[in-house]
């Protein structure tokens, strides 16, 4: 490799901050991968070290892929780590080199166009997405497909996904969603609401709960329509031109709304969001809007404490433990607040996991891509959930939803145990019309 090469492979993969890493192995605890793999090429402390090799140019690109595509992106070795290693800097560098250099057959090419730059991007596309399963469901295709186990032949396991979707709302249901809702009462805030991609079309009860504690915590919702994929799975394949025009778009749809908060409630797009600032970077004439856009972007738990919560929830006993979402608590650092509104509810007790901070396994599209693998940090995940006896795991990220639903199953718990997104927890306790 050249000189002028090379120096353009470091500046893409993040070299300047490999060497933050001082290789005490505090990272090492912390990493799910490391704990079920057992592998130091697959600890944060082993793929810094091998893309510093790959940086200068001691080891082939390709030697990278196993360990960073095997990576969960976490980032609970940064919360580990005592030097401030930026280690998702790195593993975003890493991925976009590898991303750039793959030789991609034209079946892949095409299917990754139409997910990341057709159907992602497109609320009417995702809208569709959302159609088709109810008329699965409501058809009776769904019964027959599952009687027949017809859903076992679907690849990459989806037929086990399948089964733990939440229900489909009908086309009519959604269509009637207006795009401003006033708050019950006096209002304290205005607030717009980021729906999500993925959140909107298979999660949409779930986004419904959440103008509906809004309203009733005091804050006006507005639901800009110009608004797009956060880019999140965009930047997490290597996509990074893409997931940066999808942050201007959502910028420039937010910016026109005067509002206190953007308010999100999935980890992971959360954690994107907040992130904008750094996508944009070195587009200094974003730098001001991006700014305004990042302070505003807020979890839905920080945002219904900052509004002191709800104002009367029903008094039921319940057991209740709490699996936080990596991008939650690793990257937006917000881990008080969704287990302060668990604690504020009448009857509930609430009992922490063992290594609760710890990834469930589910990581984007990670437990699809790499099934294996993440279902054994699943069930790492599970053996420390059954002694807390809980008969309900709340949730702060779809993905985690889906993956819980998916340990109590393969648990056998069902009947006895549920999982639920905080938002979905806190609306099924709301005393309407308090």
């Amino acid at each position: 490799m050249n000189e002028q090469s090379l120096k353009d492979l470091q500046q893409k993969i993040g070299y300047e901050y490999t060497f933050d890493c001082v290789q005490c192995g505090y990272c090492l605890p912390a990493c799910p991968t490391y704990e079920t793999m057992g592998k130091e090429t697959h600890s944060p402390r082993g793929r810094i070290n091998l893309v510093k090799m790959a940086a200068e140019d001691k080891m082939d690109i390709e030697e990278l892929r196993d360990p960073i595509e095997k990576c969960l992106g976490c980032q609970a070795c940064v919360t580990a780590c005592p030097t401030n290693t930026q280690y998702g800097r790195i593993l975003e560098g890493a991925k976009k080199v590898l991303n750039d250099t793959e030789k991609k057959s034209v079946a892949k090419k095409t299917t990754e166009k139409i997910v990341f730059s057709k159907l992602f991007p497109s609320s009417s596309s995702m809208d569709m997405v959302g159609h088709i399963m109810w008329g699965y469901e409501k058809t009776g295709l769904q019964k027959l497909a599952r009687k027949t186990k017809l859903t076992n032949l679907a690849p990459l396991h989806l037929g086990k996904f399948e089964q733990v979707l939440p229900s489909s709302v009908s086309p009519k249901e959604r269509k009637s969603r207006k795009n401003y809702y006033p708050a019950i009462g006096k209002a304290k805030f205005t607030v717009a609401m980021f729906t999500g991609c993925i959140m909107d079309s298979s999660f949409f009860t779930t986004n419904q709960n959440m103008i509906k504690l809004l309203n009733y915590a005091g804050a006006n919702v507005y639901i800009p329509e110009e608004q797009t994929c956060c880019g999140a799975l965009h930047a997490h394949s290597g996509e990074v031109n893409q997931a940066k025009e999808l942050a201007k778009l959502n910028i420039e749809a937010f910016e026109k709304y005067n509002i206190e908060y953007v308010v999100n409630n999935a980890g992971g797009c959360g954690a994107q969001l907040s992130e904008y600032d750094h996508l944009l970077s070195e587009e200094p004439e974003w730098k001001a809007k991006t700014h305004t856009f990042v302070q505003k972007s807020k979890d839905i738990s920080t945002v219904l404490w900052h509004l002191g919560g709800l104002p009367l929830l029903e008094e039921k006993e319940e057991l209740v433990t709490y699996q936080p979402s990596c991008h939650l608590t690793h990257v937006q650092k917000v881990t008080r607040e969704p287990k302060a509104l668990i604690e504020t509810i009448p009857g509930v007790i609430f009992r922490e996991m063992k290594d609760e901070q710890k990834c469930c396994g589910s990581a984007g599209i990670y437990n699809i891509v790499n099934y294996d693998e993440a279902m054994d940090i699943l069930d790492v995940k599970m053996s420390h959930m059954r002694p807390t006896k809980a008969n309900t795991i709340v949730t702060t990220n779809p993905g985690c939803l889906l993956q819980m639903k998916m340990g109590i199953k393969r648990e056998g718990l069902e009947g006895s145990v549920r999982a639920m997104h905080l938002v979905d927890f806190l609306a099924e306790r709301l005393v309407v019309n308090s």
